[in-house]
């Protein structure tokens, strides 16, 4: 194929793929408002000339204005948007999952003998109902201080001097547009009663850069650890300014592990603390950036343990190819907003809690100090995570 052919054909390639990204999203959307609009609205509940058109007129709206808000939120960074976006889609994914499962009732309700438009009725009320619980359950679980998780994790190359040092994990801070810089005082100050020998960030910091987002990571700086603060990028801040949270990290006083490792100690024994950029790092086009375990790994004691900080649990085939003794990782959010979690696991190996992989390797995947998008966590608590590493024996 010759060049002056090549233009054309590249464009109408990515007209191609324009049109297919522009029906899934469509169809998407239908999907997520449509099904909790005829569970509630139309069905067989033969509800009054006005309370379906109401009904109508507001899922419609809806439908409408959540492109255009995440479009102005996230893609031109515009925080009020960006609120009422996230809160709109929080809603109604619930709406969507819970009005699915209301057809179970509806069932149910076929079965005993109810017949429209009590059955209809009884079901758009209960999904409703449940919906509103959960959602204001969500919100409080989203906004409150992470529980600690406490964890034990043996490591059989661990030396005996480092026998229970204590690792504290954040991950998935997501610092954006609903500021929480109290919620993140609160955070360090939680982080600092754990008495920590180590503590590491595995990425999505912030949605959003240093300059916007400085006030609500500026308690970061105040972290304590005795041997070590570690962090890695995750994929958000590939959207926002990566190498900019990677310097700020560094000024807070915190080791950035960019593809390279350190190692502390304690009564003679060695840990090999390594980090890796995110996967998503090399598709995005950052210079220097990109997930290298050899680089990170380069010049280490193959004897010692290594601590490995990586940002998605989808990254542990690298570190089973490269001996680690565990990774450290976040973004999955444990699921966020149940039943997320199905879909996610779809994506990652693992969604949350400890998992062991090859001959050697063990993974612990948080569910993730904050929360990204809609401002609710449901069936999947926040968590700050203390790892008491154990020597065998």
């Amino acid at each position: 194929m010759s060049t002056t052919e090549a233009v054309p054909a590249a464009a109408a390639e990515r007209s191609r793929l324009r049109l297919r990204f522009a029906a899934t999203i469509t169809v998407v959307l239908a999907l997520l408002f449509g099904v909790p609009w005829w569970t509630l609205v139309v069905a067989g509940a033969r509800w009054p000339g006005t309370v379906v058109v109401a009904g109508t007129v507001l899922f419609a709206g809806a439908l409408v204005a959540l492109p255009i808000l995440m479009f102005h939120g996230h893609g031109r960074h515009r925080d009020r948007a960006a609120r009422l976006g996230d809160t709109m889609l929080g809603v109604v994914w619930v709406l969507f999952a819970w009005s699915l499962l209301g057809n179970g009732l509806r069932l149910a309700l076929v079965i005993a003998g109810v017949a429209d438009p009590a059955r209809s009725r009884i079901v758009a009320v209960a999904v409703a109902a449940v919906s509103l619980i959960l959602l204001l359950w969500g919100y409080v679980e989203a906004m409150r201080l992470p529980r600690i998780r406490r964890v034990e994790v043996t490591i059989p190359r661990l030396g005996a001097g480092l026998d229970g040092v204590r690792v504290v994990l954040l991950t998935d801070t997501h610092y954006g547009p609903i500021n929480r810089a109290r919620w993140s005082a609160r955070v360090v100050e939680a982080v600092n009663t754990l008495d920590a020998d180590v503590v590491c960030h595995t990425g999505d910091i912030a949605d959003g850069t240093v300059e916007r987002r400085r006030e609500q990571a500026a308690p970061l700086g105040v972290v304590k650890a005795r041997l070590a603060r570690t962090y890695v990028t995750g994929n958000h801040e590939y959207f926002g300014q990566a190498q900019g949270w990677l310097d700020h990290m560094r000024e807070l006083g915190w080791e950035p592990l960019h593809n390279r490792h350190i190692v502390v100690e304690r009564d003679g024994a060695r840990l090999v603390v390594a980090g890796v950029d995110d996967r998503t790092a090399a598709s995005t086009g950052t210079p220097g950036h990109r997930a290298d375990h050899a680089a990170a790994l380069a010049g280490a004691d193959p004897d010692a343990p290594v601590l490995l900080l990586a940002h998605q649990p989808k990254q542990i085939d690298g570190a089973v190819e490269y001996g680690v003794d565990l990774q450290l990782s976040g973004h999955t959010h444990g699921g966020q907003i149940w039943p997320f979690r199905y879909l996610v696991r779809l994506d990652q190996p693992v969604v949350a809690g400890l998992s062991r992989h090859g001959e050697k390797t063990q993974l612990y995947t948080s569910r993730g100090t904050g929360f990204w998008g809609p401002p609710f966590r449901i069936f999947a608590p926040s968590e700050i995570t203390l790892l008491t590493l154990r020597a065998a024996g």
